[in-house]
Order: C-alpha cells, then sequence, then structure tokens
C-alpha cells in the first residue's frame, strides 16, 4: 500500500515530468536542452516504476489513472523517433512476448476451452446425427471421403508462389478471430466455437472412413504452428472484450486502450508462426512425405513452441516491470 509520505516524496518528479511533457507537446523535443531530455528520460522511467507500484494498490486508483495519463503523454515522445530494428524485434520475440503471453495466459486458455468445447460438440453431434455431419461437410467433400481420398490432394499441384495464398488466408482468418473482440467477444466466441466443431465433425467424418491417419498426418506439421496461433488471436479478442465489459476502476476508454495494446503485441507474435506455418502446409503437410516425418516436424515444432512461451525471458527475471500497453509500453 502506498503511503501519503510516498507521494508526497514522488511528487515533485511527477510535476517536473508532466512540465517538460507540456514543454514537449508545445515546442517539440529539438527545442529542449541537452539536460532536460535527459531529465525526461529519466523521469519517465521512474514514473513508469512509480505506476507499477501505485497500481498494485486498490485504494488508489484515481492516482493509478493519473499517472496513466501522464507516463502515456510521456511515452509518445520519449519513442516516437524509435525505429524498429533486428535487434528490438529479437528482443520481443525472445523476452517481451513470452512474458506477455504468460501473463495473458488465461484468455489464451478460454480461447483454447472454446474450439475443445465445439470440436466434441461437433464429434459427438456426427455421431449422433450422421444427416447433420453430411449437411455441414457438404456433398462433395463427403463423397470425396466415402472413395477414401483426400479433399488436400489439390494443393501437391500448388505453384510454388500459392503458398502466399495460404499464408495469407491463414492470417486473415486469424486476424478476424482477434478482431471479433471489439464487438464484446462475440465474434470472437462464435469463430472459435466453430472452427472447434468444423475440425469435430471432419475428424470423425475421416475415422468413420477408416481416415483418421491420412487427416491428422496431414494437419500435423503445420497444424502445430496455425492451431495454437487461432487460439492466441482468439485469447487476443477475449482481451479486449474484458477492456470493454469489465473497465474495472478505469474508464471505459482506459480500459479498452491498455486491452487493445496488449492485445495487439499478443497478435503480433503470431505473424512468425503463421508464416512457417504457410510454408510447411503448401510444402509438406499435402506431399507423399513418410508420415512419421510429418508427426516428427509436429513434435519437434510443439516442443520448440512450448519451450519458448514457458521459458522466453525469465533469464532476465519473470518479475520485471511489465506495464500495460497504453500506459508505458517498452518501459522495462
Amino acid at each position: 500500500m502506498v503511503s501519503n509520505g510516498w507521494i508526497a516524496v514522488r511528487r515533485a518528479d511527477w510535476e517536473r515530468l508532466d512540465a517538460l511533457t507540456r514543454e514537449v507537446e508545445t515546442r517539440g523535443l529539438k527545442a529542449m536542452t541537452a539536460q532536460d531530455l535527459r531529465d525526461f528520460g529519466l523521469l519517465y522511467r521512474r514514473a513508469a516504476a512509480d505506476l507499477t507500484a501505485v497500481r498494485a494498490d486498490r485504494t488508489a486508483q484515481p492516482l493509478a489513472e493519473h499517472l496513466n495519463r501522464l507516463v502515456s503523454r510521456a511515452h509518445n515522445h520519449v519513442y516516437s523517433g524509435q525505429r524498429t530494428s533486428i535487434l528490438s524485434v529479437w528482443r520481443f520475440l525472445s523476452v517481451d512476448y513470452p512474458r506477455l503471453f504468460r501473463r495473458l495466459w488465461p484468455y489464451v486458455a478460454a480461447s483454447l476451452a472454446l474450439c475443445l468445447l465445439g470440436a466434441l460438440l461437433g464429434t459427438l453431434e456426427s455421431i449422433a446425427r450422421p444427416q447433420f455431419m453430411r449437411a455441414t461437410l457438404g456433398p462433395e467433400m463427403v463423397a470425396t471421403i466415402e472413395r477414401h481420398e483426400m479433399w488436400t490432394k489439390s494443393v501437391v499441384s500448388a505453384k510454388p508462389q500459392e503458398s502466399s495464398f495460404i499464408m495469407t488466408n491463414n492470417i486473415t482468418v486469424t486476424f478476424m478471430v482477434f478482431a471479433g473482440g471489439i464487438a464484446a467477444g462475440l465474434p470472437t466466441i462464435f469463430m472459435l466455437f466453430w472452427n472447434g466443431m468444423s475440425v469435430g465433425i471432419i475428424a470423425t467424418a475421416c475415422r468413420q472412413h477408416g481416415m483418421a491417419l491420412d487427416l491428422w498426418s496431414f494437419v500435423a506439421a503445420h497444424g502445430a504452428l496455425e492451431l495454437p496461433s487461432i487460439f492466441i488471436a482468439g485469447g487476443a479478442g477475449l482481451r479486449i472484450a474484458s477492456g470493454l465489459l469489465f473497465p474495472g476502476s478505469l474508464s471505459r476508454r482506459n480500459a479498452l486502450a491498455q486491452a487493445g495494446g496488449e492485445a495487439v503485441r499478443l497478435l503480433a507474435g503470431t505473424i512468425p508462426m503463421l508464416f512457417v506455418a504457410g510454408i510447411l502446409e503448401a510444402f509438406l503437410s499435402p506431399t507423399s512425405a513418410p508420415r512419421a516425418v510429418k508427426f516428427s516436424v509436429c513434435a519437434l515444432l510443439l516442443i520448440c513452441l512450448a519451450y519458448w512461451l514457458s521459458e522466453g525471458g525469465r533469464a532476465r527475471g519473470e518479475n520485471s516491470q511489465e506495464l500495460p500497453e497504453g500506459a508505458v509500453a517498452g518501459a522495462a
């Protein structure tokens, strides 16, 4: 709990940061002296650390909102000239992103649960009502499965440049799941549930015709990255919805800005995953490569993915300052 004495001591720095921020907003960074620039950066980071402490005290929420606005204003100028470099991207993926994922894991877990629930219902409904399965899959796919053929064979003949279409399609689906969060999460929930249900229906149809191994050997390699990407995007969408529906002590606008910043960063980490998944889906999954190879690739990718998300960033301390995007993103 923050004390009045601590607040009194820190208030001078906050007022100084506010004055410098106003100066930057009025005259720009180039008009500041070298000493003022150094003070600006130092006071910004101190205020970011103070915001972390204040947020932990539920009785100090008005002060937290004031600091959040101050740090957000300063952040826009501290990082306005910062260029994205390979090193900064590497740090984000290797350190910041795994930490963010672990912090937002409950949302990703909820996304996964929705897919699994849909898959279970799709499986049970397909077993209980074969006509439902046929109506959902359509006569053409049903006929293909009944001939014991995989509908994916046409992908083998795809030209190399067509792999870009597969990657684009995967990214589009993932972004749709994410964007549904702005509509109170209802589209996100529906798409996650339906995606799981579709997998359950297709898996049941293939199993009933002795093609389960064909299906899973096709899905294994690219699915090891594509499916987790969808779960993560769903979690990001649910994070946006939580900020919209449950703002807590923040204003709805500030809560949505904070949730949106975190969600965008969570989604960003799926882009390299989808890139690799698209390549595998175009050049490995539909080929006649041994099933053992495909399942081995799947296992290797899942192990690497689990290690990255569970252990990444721990070397520098799991409990380092990780402030919400929109407040002090990148301050740590």
